[in-house]
This record gives C-alpha cells, sequence and structure tokens, in this order.
C-alpha cells in the first residue's frame, strides 16, 4: 500500500459530553468550612475598578434633578427673517429646499421654529436667499466678501521668478 492509497474509516465517531466536574463552589466550601468550625478570613475590596457599586448613586441623582432641558431651537427673527426672504424671491419651502439641498421638512421646521440650529443649513440659506440669518444684523441684505488685496509688497512678487545659480 502506498501513501497516496486512500481508504474510507468505516469506524463511528463517538462524541460526548465532558463529565460533569465534581469540585466545589467557593459557597459550598464557605459553608462546609463554617460547619466543621474552621476560621474564615474575609476582606473588604475597596476600588475594584467595578463601577456598577456606585450606579445607586447616579440613580439617585437622577431621580432628584428636577431640572426641565430643551434644546436650543431657531430664534423668532430667523425664522421671520427666512420666510420673508423666501417669500420675496417668490419660492415656495420646496424652491428653498432644493436650492439648499435639503429636504422641504427642513426648512419647514426652521420657519416654524422646531429646528435645532444647524450652521451649515443656515449658511446654505444665507447663500440663497441673500441675507443674515446668524449674528447681529439677522434678515439684512448679506455683503459680498471684499476682495483680498496681495500681502506681499510689489518688489518680493517681481523676485519671485528669479532664482540662485
Amino acid at each position: 500500500m502506498s501513501k497516496w492509497d486512500m481508504r474510507q474509516d468505516w469506524e463511528p465517531v463517538v462524541i460526548r459530553k465532558a463529565p460533569p466536574k465534581e469540585s466545589q463552589s467557593k459557597a459550598q466550601v464557605v459553608r462546609a468550612t463554617l460547619q466543621s468550625g474552621g476560621k474564615i478570613e474575609t476582606e473588604a475590596k475597596y476600588s475594584t475598578g467595578n463601577k456598577q457599586s456606585s450606579a445607586p448613586c447616579y440613580a439617585r441623582k437622577l431621580d432628584e434633578d428636577t431640572d426641565n432641558l430643551k434644546h436650543k431651537t431657531v430664534n423668532t427673527d430667523v425664522k421671520v427673517a427666512i420666510a420673508k426672504g423666501r417669500t420675496a424671491k417668490g419660492w415656495k419651502q420646496s424652491d428653498l429646499a432644493q436650492q439648499i439641498n435639503e429636504r422641504p421638512q427642513i426648512v419647514a421646521e426652521y420657519e416654524s421654529g422646531k429646528a435645532i440650529p444647524n450652521q451649515n443649513i443656515l449658511q446654505k440659506m444665507e447663500k440663497a436667499l441673500q441675507i443674515k440669518l446668524r449674528g447681529k444684523d439677522i434678515g439684512e441684505p448679506l455683503q459680498k466678501p471684499k476682495p483680498k488685496a496681495e500681502s506681499r509688497p510689489a518688489s518680493a512678487a517681481s523676485s519671485k521668478g528669479k532664482g540662485k545659480k
């Protein structure tokens, strides 16, 4: 027979559970030692890293907390400015939503004052409506930013192309 000659093994394979352990639990060992009159030393452990013991303290603080916490919503000046700016352009809420690439429901929430302010969405609305929705001058026309002047002196700009040889 060569090592490449394969044959099927017809012997049955039996898989059994591991036999039950005969060791006793810690509670059973302690009970047996107490019954036989032996001494048991106990040691109190503090700050074992398990924070479950401090959970009732936090639960009590939560129960005692009576503050009514609410999220900050859109200011009335902002919601009025959005509605005025939109109607001045002759847009529906869905038109404004399409301009800023958001859902119409978002625009409706901002105009009703239920939305939690998002600076990105407010910035998109400012650009689309051309009015300020953030800061002090809410509702004022948006001013275009002034072009930035070059901060380099003219002599530095002219020597830019020259290199050392």
